[in-house]
């Protein structure tokens, strides 16, 4: 869950992400996902977010990484680009896209089209294109660096990488454009040179299963390009859904993007391959799409800026023992 509070608006994480993130750890979370982290200054959502482009930033995540480790957290960062969707205002800052002349920048994006009311995006050149490849690859290896154990490279919600995968967004006509293989060259090329890098790292890539739209992004190409990408060594899918463009219904309701995952596990046929998010706040509600097989594992977001000792309290629930800081064992559940 993005934060925007770089105050500095330098993409360096500060105190209010080691605390913000640390109880989370402290409130029993197997696996810890920062934020999604920049890997250029323009790959930015807002002038606030944070990055990972740079060696100060990584020391700076290095002290965070530490602590959610001490608590017996695995510690994991999610790696982005904003593309068309950056240079933005955070929700109580303004709206829109940020002047340049008060810290915003020029977006690009796949083509040059322009998401709702935002700026319009410069095209990226093909050159550009594979610098960012490059651009991931590196920002992976200071995450290692400063001690994360997990990299999930963010593909959905209307980004940058999502941006090359869906024809709404994507009219190139190089090699990254056109026919579905090259729409997803940018995204494949990423998952390839981070394993080339790092063969052992368990690598994680979030996709939108669907754009809602006619002629979009949908389940079917979402399957393709994962099964390409497991291919290429990807561990896990993290599958959410919309993002893109503004003005589509989306039907939601409790796990309503959970048989996107569903389905995709079905099609790949392995197991340890899919994770669900998506309205998922009760825990006989987590617990049963993981026992019933349906997925591998859920992800928590809003519902852990609600209860960030959500997990502590569900493993009381299903009767499961799990770590307590000793600093918190007089409040522990009584038996």
């Amino acid at each position: 869950m993005c934060q925007y509070s770089c105050e500095a608006q330098d993409g360096t994480p500060t105190d209010w992400h080691k605390v913000h993130l640390g109880t989370r750890a402290i409130g029993g979370a197997g696996l810890i996902m920062a934020e999604a982290t920049a890997v250029t200054p323009e790959g930015r959502i807002t002038p606030w977010c944070t990055g990972i482009w740079n060696e100060e930033q990584g020391q700076a995540w290095a002290e965070i990484v530490e602590f959610i480790e001490a608590q017996g957290s695995v510690p994991a960062i999610q790696l982005a680009h904003a593309g068309r969707k950056g240079s933005s205002h955070r929700a109580w800052s303004g709206t829109g896209s940020v002047d340049i002349s008060e810290g915003g920048w020029e977006t690009v994006s796949a083509s040059s089209i322009a998401f709702d009311t935002f700026e319009r995006p410069r095209q990226l050149e093909t050159a550009e294109v594979y610098q960012l490849v490059k651009d991931f690859v590196e920002a992976t290896t200071r995450a290692v660096a400063a001690g994360f154990k997990m990299v999930e490279v963010h593909a959905a919600h209307g980004y940058l990488i999502h941006q090359f995968l869906s024809p709404i967004s994507n009219t190139r006509d190089d090699e990254f454009g056109g026919s579905l293989e090259n729409r997803s060259r940018l995204l494949t090329e990423i998952v390839q040179g981070i394993r080339q890098e790092h063969p052992e790292l368990p690598l994680l890539v979030r996709f939108s299963a669907t754009d809602y739209a006619p002629d979009g992004w949908d389940l079917e190409q979402t399957i393709e390009v994962a099964t390409r990408c497991r291919a290429l060594g990807a561990d896990l899918f993290d599958i959410s859904s919309g993002g893109l463009i503004t003005g589509v219904k989306i039907p939601t309701g409790p796990s309503y993007q959970a048989h996107f995952a569903a389905e995709l596990k079905t099609s790949i046929g392995e197991n340890d391959v899919v994770s669900a998010v998506g309205q998922i706040t009760e825990v006989e509600q987590a617990n049963e799409l993981v026992s019933s097989g349906r997925v591998d594992a859920v992800m928590l977001g809003r519902q852990l800026l609600r209860d960030p000792y959500w997990p502590l309290r569900a493993a009381h629930e299903l009767g499961e023992e799990i770590n307590w800081p000793n600093q918190y064992l007089r409040g522990k559940f009584p038996n």
